[in-house]
């Protein structure tokens, strides 16, 4: 990669505040503590968890400032919570199940500074084998993307919220997460406010980060989450239909999920799979209940 920019002002991860939202993650504190030994500024937002991941914390990110919050805001809003705290030009999101190296936050820094007009970067995820996981794409709403995956610094309309850096000084257009969106396409919807702010995004795929997908959450009922999922995607599915379209489009939308999960829900049940089922039937929960509170 070219850098046009001296070194003597080159961002650093002293220009970075590392924001890490953790919900039953106590599991993964000791990646992290290893991965961002170095980084100065780091906020950990606890999503009311009860397997003591806040007060762990200390033990192995004692640099991090914790925002212990009793209750399940939702990721959106727990993210929120720190953003609004951050006095460095750059934060840093980052999901408990992300893996990314100080090095690699350097290198991402220095894309930042290449492309001084870009509000949000993000590295390439790779799955535990290495595998890319194409984690950028055009907005869904405009049209679909085609192709492999970039090769090079690469403007798109989406990037995956397991890890962003925000470039806070270009924020202020479009604010940060909107908390209507509890799990899921919070990321989607901050990114396509992005899009039609004309505000670049850029994916620098050289920069890979290991992301664990599904990995951040532990605890005693494993069902009870995968429930959670489903409801949670199934909601901010429809949300995100009524925000960016229309109600009439939502409505057409939660039909067709209702058809098509109650087809579905007998054979996970006849092939037995615990968490597919309590998922699949969260998402029909979650269609059957939805009601649109926002503002279309």
């Amino acid at each position: 990669m070219d850098h046009h920019y001296s070194k003597s002002i080159a961002s650093s991860i002293n220009d970075t505040t590392v924001i890490i939202v953790t919900f039953n993650s106590a599991h993964c504190l000791p990646a992290l503590g290893h991965q961002l030994a170095a980084c100065p500024h780091i906020i950990l937002v606890d999503n009311g968890s009860d397997d003591g991941c806040a007060q762990a914390v200390a033990q192995h990110l004692p640099n991090a400032q914790v925002i212990a919050l009793p209750n399940n805001l939702g990721f959106g809003a727990a993210n929120n919570r720190a953003l609004t705290r951050v006095t460095t030009p750059f934060a840093l999101l980052l999901n408990p199940d992300c893996e990314l190296s100080t090095e690699q936050l350097t290198q991402l820094l220095a894309a930042a500074d290449q492309f001084p007009e870009a509000a949000m970067l993000a590295p390439q995820l790779v799955d535990a084998k290495g595998h890319p996981d194409v984690n950028y794409r055009w907005p869904s709403t405009q049209w679909t993307s085609k192709g492999p995956g970039a090769t090079g610094p690469t403007s798109v309309g989406f990037v995956c919220g397991a890890a962003m850096l925000l470039r806070m000084s270009a924020c202020q257009p479009t604010g940060f997460f909107d908390e209507t969106f509890f799990l899921y396409y919070e990321d989607d919807d901050l990114c396509l406010r992005f899009f039609k702010a004309g505000l670049p995004m850029v994916v620098v795929p050289s920069v890979q980060a290991l992301h664990r997908s599904r990995g951040s959450v532990k605890g005693a009922s494993p069902w009870r989450s995968e429930y959670g999922r489903g409801f949670h995607h199934a909601q901010s599915k429809l949300i995100f239909a009524t925000k960016h379209d229309s109600p009439a489009t939502a409505e057409r939308l939660r039909q067709q999920l209702i058809w098509q999960t109650a087809l579905a829900l007998p054979l996970r049940v006849m092939l037995f799979s615990p968490k597919l089922i309590a998922r699949m039937w969260g998402r029909l929960i979650g269609v059957v209940v939805w009601a649109w509170k926002g503002q279309a």
